[in-house]
């Protein structure tokens, strides 16, 4: 213990001394923060649109990294990832990570989608509740960090094309159905 005490401001003094061996510049950024919601009367049961909405979702989400992803999928469960496979080897990216499952219910998941490599966090939530006609489904994504007003715009923009054209195009079409019948 007394070797610690008589070492400790000799070490502080070597610390002090030596120059860094690398630069670091701090650069502020901006942030900021939105919340979008949608919602949609899809015309199937809650737990037929959770399901379309999960697992593999190549037949309706149409945006990808890589251009031609091998597979996009949601593994609806705690922990469960969204998932952009770009090839054979497995290489690919995490695009958000399922925090809250429950079939025909909710579906939560954290994580930066589309705008990797910013300081951001999306956590974007699909509530279904079941309606005389189907489901309605209610989206709502909040974002908060290096986001502009344009950039929330674009995300608005984005969910409305994923879920009021594609998802429901899917449903409508009954494709989502085929899906239910490869698994």
């Amino acid at each position: 213990m007394r070797q610690v005490g008589v070492l400790a401001p000799l070490l502080c003094g070597l610390i002090l001394s030596c120059s860094p061996a690398a630069q670091a510049e701090v650069k502020e950024l901006a942030v900021g923060g939105y919340s979008i919601e949608i919602e949609v009367l899809l015309p199937a049961a809650p737990e037929a649109v959770y399901d379309a909405a999960t697992g593999d979702i190549s037949g309706w989400w149409d945006h990808s990294v890589s251009g031609h992803p091998k597979k996009m999928y949601i593994e609806a469960k705690p922990g469960g990832g969204f998932y952009e496979i770009f090839n054979d080897s497995g290489d690919g990216v995490l695009h958000a990570t399922v925090n809250y499952a429950e079939r025909g219910k909710r579906l939560r998941f954290t994580g930066p989608l589309g705008f990797g490599g910013r300081a951001l966090d999306l956590v974007t939530t699909y509530d279904l509740k079941p309606d005389g006609k189907g489901t309605r489904m209610h989206v709502t994504c909040n974002s908060v960090g290096q986001i502009s007003a344009q950039d929330a715009k674009a995300i608005d923009m984005v969910w409305q094309h994923f879920i009021g054209e594609r998802l429901k195009g899917y449903i409508e079409s009954g494709d989502y159905l085929k899906k239910s019948k490869a698994q």
